[in-house]
């Protein structure tokens, strides 16, 4: 038989593999939820003319039509390549159903034609919340999204993780003090810093007319990092050496705004998930529309996998204006992947039964059924065996799928010569302990109910 040839770039779990993912959800679902935000689904597709925009994703769009559609018209959408473009949609076309501050999470599965390589997919879930105001949005929130997306990534079982954080009001205002006019072109290259180099960005800079002494300035200010507020003082130090231009009340206010804003946000942070945030002005988050506090998110241990989790606050959701707001977003397949090929965590077992309930022979298997049925009326996961062969491969059977408990009806006991009172025996098969049960009344212990992760 000839040999499937895999695509790249989709990843398909094994059964145990799919419990790690799906626990991983279910887990940042529930901290989103406990701190009030409500969950939302969009459509998987966008019209094109959406989804390109102004953007560079534009050459990651997959694009989605019937094979033999007679209407031009259906050939003219795509797959979202992220969760913020519907999110955005979304909020134009309901916002008169929708309360503000409006507070979303939304997990869904994005698609996006980039090339694959270790933590990056082109079908992946993403996992995103953000608070969305009609007209004016309150600083508190930029802390409070960075705090419950700290708590999400504390729920899971990784290392740690650490929240780099920027404000964007601080880098405009210091990057207009140092004469540089074109503040988002100039961000771009600073966020390519770890990709190319100080070297690097210092020739991109130079080619887009940034000076000398500009360049040497913001390069000077990427270099500054604090896990509290000591970052501010080093910030107005070198704020107070290298300014050029003669008017800068305006960029110093801007400026001064941002740093207050950044000390509310790690400090913040800080209080409610220790250890979490440190201020590092290397972050740009390149993208134009972000506003004010800007995040970026590493695996402890793991940085080379990049950011896991990422976002900021923007002024304007939908384009037009009004709807500020702010958000950040999981990445949840670029994390999974690493718990999974690192060892980090894997599942207790592939499959959801507690039990598996053995069959004499073929002429009572009806009653091994409804041993099952009892069992499964009361929520205890289990299945049947699929041959009444002898006990032991029946336990065989069970220990290589993974099943903790064998269950021996009435009708006969692995161990004894005669028949057993009641509804029979449960054996766990891990430690050899088998005891007579009522398949009305036996649970297995709360952790054996379901498949876990286990790190």
């Amino acid at each position: 038989m000839a040999r499937v040839r895999p695509l790249s770039g989709y990843p398909e779990w094994t059964p145990s593999q799919r419990v790690v993912e799906t626990q991983v959800l279910a887990a940042i679902a529930e901290v989103f939820e406990v701190h009030g935000f409500g969950e939302i689904q969009t459509r998987a597709v966008e019209t094109l003319e959406r989804l390109a925009g102004k953007s560079e994703a534009s050459k990651e769009i997959y694009t989605l039509g019937r094979l033999n559609a007679d209407d031009d018209a259906e050939a003219k959408v795509g797959l979202h390549f992220d969760l913020t473009v519907p999110f955005a949609r979304y909020v134009e076309e309901f916002q008169n159903d929708l309360q503000f501050p409006f507070r979303r999470y939304q997990i869904q599965k994005v698609w996006r034609g980039e090339r694959p390589q270790e933590g990056r997919f082109r079908e992946f879930y993403q996992a995103d919340i953000d608070v969305v105001a009609r007209d004016v949005l309150a600083p508190h929130f930029e802390v409070e999204v960075a705090v419950v997306m700290a708590r999400a990534l504390a729920a899971l079982p990784v290392p740690g993780a650490r929240m780099h954080v920027n404000n964007r009001q601080l880098v405009e205002g210091f990057y207009r003090g140092v004469g540089i006019d074109d503040v988002a072109d100039a961000l771009r290259s600073v966020d390519k810093l770890d990709k190319i180099g100080p070297d690097g960005v210092r020739a991109e800079l130079a080619d887009k007319g940034v000076g000398e002494s500009a360049a040497d300035a913001i390069l000077e200010l990427a270099r500054i990092s604090a896990a509290d507020a000591s970052f501010a003082a080093a910030i107005e130090d070198l704020w107070a050496t290298t300014t050029t231009i003669a008017e800068v009340a305006d960029a110093e206010a801007q400026l001064k705004a941002g740093i207050a804003a950044l000390v509310e946000l790690v400090e913040g942070v800080n209080a409610a998930v220790p250890g979490t945030a440190v201020a590092d002005l290397r972050i740009a988050r390149g993208l134009d529309y972000y506003t004010g506090s800007v995040y970026e998110t590493f695996l402890t241990g793991h940085e080379d996998l990049g950011s896991i989790c990422s976002g900021g606050r923007y002024d304007s959701l939908v384009a037009g204006g009004g709807f500020p707001g702010v958000g950040m977003s999981i990445g949840v397949s670029r994390l999974v992947s690493r718990m999974l090929s690192a060892g980090l965590a894997s599942a207790s077992r592939g499959v959801p039964s507690a039990v598996m309930v053995a069959v004499t022979d073929e002429d009572t298997r009806g009653e091994s059924v409804r041993i099952a049925d009892r069992l499964r009326a009361r929520g205890v996961a289990c299945e049947v065996s699929p041959k009444a062969a002898k006990f032991g491969k029946q336990i065989q059977l069970a220990d290589k799928r993974g099943i903790p408990f064998v269950w021996f009806p009435a009708s006969v006991s692995a161990d004894a010569a005669s028949p057993v009172e009641g509804d029979g025996e449960v054996k766990d098969i891990r430690s050899g302990e088998q005891v007579p049960a009522d398949a009305d009344v036996w649970l297995p212990p709360a952790a054996d109910a379901r498949p876990r992760i286990v790190s």
